[in-house]
């Protein structure tokens, strides 16, 4: 036993035995100010179970899971499921990726690095291009836009004269048909810079970031291979620039949402790419956030990849903008050190004893396993927790709404009445994965899936005796249509139709607890705008713990404490 890391045993007060905590993922709370704001899946969804344990549960509260409550720069900013699954499980409130980042760029501290410094010297030693390959939008959920530019006219200033843009578009965390506004602005500071005759700056290849490229969890190793076979083996239908690929793109399919634009390459007057990653090039991921940049970046590191046929493997020196696995090293070499968590909930959890099961579907199993246990990808100890991940579908998720909830739900009904664990978390990914697909129709369906698994492990839970917390991380169905920001109001396109939200809200999520002894709680009405980095302590203290002191304060007190 780790003597740091063994916890004091509450002497008083009701344990839950064991303790089921469900995350929906993507379910906010939307409080518009527009009145009957048509956009919101969860008040349009039957969830008959949902409704009545926020009217009866014990406890009921709404909590921050966005801005400076989950490490993000401002109160602006979106929160999402990595952001949102560090707190969850680390309790406290960490500076994230995209803070991390501006830190670095705006100290010049990153590009002191020795790692840019090669990337730099390789390319202007030997002729070489230096490519910047991520998602280009202002989401600030896996990247941001100005942190590209300050890349691009931190090379001009070093003098490389041959840079390439691989320009993956959003269309998710930012409005759903917003790409051309972003390239426009690349594209003006790629040609102010080429205007120069000794510099050549250009975008090199794009498509939308679920078409390629952008996998995560091995859900869809073919969706990486397009995006190899654009970025490095310039293959893939011509454009000459960016912008014109977008324009005929979107007029062949009308409608279509950048996120699902097909790859495209930019080509010269020949029609040969203009920028395939070669031999002796550098290459920078600009990402920040990890889940999505794994797969690309070991399909440019590692020699030995068998999960698709790379025809062509260049010779070239790759960083990622940070190190999207610390367990695995992934990649070898990245720009800025990602946020050091340590001691989270689960540790604490195996290191006093306590067993437990984490499950999802693929599509956000890392979530409640990696993100959740501070960026770490193994178990703490094996003996003691048990991870069990249910296959996702290679399907739409607008088309499929249910995704593998039901399967999901069975797992943990399964464990509940097998009584083998004092500590379950479950993922539910429904919310998140329909809504970013911009269909309210299937949000709402998702939603009413999820309801109805909430129903059934609640039943489960009173079955054995246990407690429940149900809550999200982050926003998302709650709002499917894009709203004014000064009037609420739900914006219209030219065809007076409501524009489609695909992206993260900035609502507050709900938290309940229910079960046996969960009326002996009450809301500790001390804490001030309460957040997600409020909830590892509370389930310490669910469990019969007293907290570490730096936790943040837990959502309820004993009731005959206070």
């Amino acid at each position: 036993m780790v003597d740091d890391l063994k916890l004091k045993v509450r002497t008083s007060g009701e344990f839950a035995d064991p303790l089921l905590f469900i995350i929906m993922d993507g379910v906010g709370l939307y409080r518009g100010r527009g009145e009957g704001y048509a956009g919101n899946a969860f008040e349009q969804a039957k969830t008959p179970n949902l409704d009545r344990l926020f009217k009866e549960a014990p406890v009921f509260l709404e909590l921050k899971a966005h801005g400076k409550a989950v490490g993000l720069p401002t109160d602006d900013d979106m929160g999402n499921s990595e952001v949102g699954h560090n707190t969850l499980g680390g309790g406290r409130v960490f500076e994230q990726g995209a803070k991390l980042v501006n830190t670095a760029i705006g100290s010049g501290a990153l590009f002191t690095t020795q790692v840019w410094r090669d990337l730099v010297d390789q390319v202007k030693a030997g002729g070489g291009i230096f490519h910047l390959l991520g998602l280009v939008s202002d989401g600030n959920v896996h990247s941001h836009i100005k942190h590209l530019l300050a890349l691009i006219e931190r090379l001009e200033a070093e003098g490389v004269a041959r840079v390439r843009v691989h320009a993956l578009a959003d269309g998710r965390d930012v409005e759903p048909m917003s790409y051309h506004r972003y390239i426009a602005q690349l594209e003006t500071l790629l040609s102010r810079i080429s205007r120069n005759q000794e510099m050549d700056f250009a975008v090199a290849s794009g498509g939308g970031r679920m078409r390629m490229t952008m996998d995560r969890y091995n859900a869809d190793w073919q969706m990486v291979q397009r995006g190899w076979a654009a970025h490095v083996l310039g293959r893939g239908r011509g454009f000459r620039s960016c912008s014109d690929a977008i324009e005929v793109l979107r007029a062949e399919t009308p409608g279509i949402i950048d996120q699902d634009l097909d790859p495209f390459v930019i080509v010269d007057s020949n029609g040969a790419p203009i920028g395939p990653i070669g031999d002796g090039d550098s290459v920078v991921l600009f990402n920040f956030r990890g889940d999505r940049a794994i797969e690309i970046s070991r399909a440019l590191t590692e020699k030995n990849l068998t999960e698709f046929d790379r025809e062509r493997i260049p010779k070239i020196a790759f960083a990622g903008m940070m190190e999207y696995d610390g367990d695995l090293h992934i990649p070898p070499r990245f720009l800025v050190h990602p946020p050091a968590i340590d001691k989270t909930v689960s540790e604490y959890l195996v290191r006093n004893g306590v067993s437990q099961l984490a499950v999802a579907e693929t599509q956000k199993f890392g979530h409640v396993t990696y993100f959740w246990n501070g960026n770490n990808s193994k178990q703490f100890d094996p003996e003691l927790e048990d991870w069990v991940e249910v296959p996702s579908d290679k399907v739409p998720f607008d088309q499929k709404p249910e995704m593998k909830a039901r399967e999901v739900c069975q797992v943990v009904e399964n464990a509940l009445d097998q009584g083998a664990y004092r500590f379950i978390r479950v993922n539910f990914a429904n919310g998140d994965m329909v809504g970013h697909t911009g269909s309210l129709d299937a949000s709402i369906e998702a939603m009413e899936v999820v309801d109805e698994c909430i129903g059934r492990l609640e039943r489960a839970v009173n079955r054995v005796g246990g407690m429940m917390v149900v809550t999200a991380d982050h926003g998302n169905l709650d709002m499917m249509y894009e709203v004014e920001k000064t009037t609420s109001k739900v914006k219209m396109d030219a065809n007076g139709v409501p524009v489609k939200k695909t992206s993260h809200t900035l609502s507050p999520v709900p938290w309940v607890l229910l079960g046996h002894g969960a009326e002996s709680y009450r809301a500790n009405h001390r804490l001030n705008q309460p957040g997600l980095g409020n909830i590892a302590a509370t389930l310490l203290l669910l469990l019969g713990f007293e907290a570490p002191e730096d936790y943040l304060p837990a959502l309820v007190r004993i009731q005959k404490d206070i």
